[in-house]
């Protein structure tokens, strides 16, 4: 199983899409600035996750939520109290 999830920073105006098979560990390495794309951003909160079945499925679906629409309803999602 491979998880797709979004992460939003807690101080600027930045959303992280990505995938992994450890989501736990993956906010870890986020939050502790151990992966470039996202170390000037830290802290991050997790806003959304989808389970796919494999890696194909999994690519596909982080396409959508890094285009326009998908990062839309990220924000939507990010700014809901």
């Amino acid at each position: 199983m491979i998880i797709v999830y979004a992460i939003a920073s807690e101080e600027f105006n930045y959303i992280y899409v990505g995938q992994t098979q450890d989501l736990e560990n993956r906010l870890k390495r986020h939050n502790k600035g151990w992966e470039a794309t996202t170390k000037s951003y830290r802290p991050f909160r997790l806003i959304f996750t989808e389970e796919c079945s494999n890696r194909k499925e999994a690519r596909i679906r982080e396409k959508y939520w890094k285009s326009g629409t998908g990062k839309e309803k990220l924000r939507s999602l990010r700014d809901q109290p």
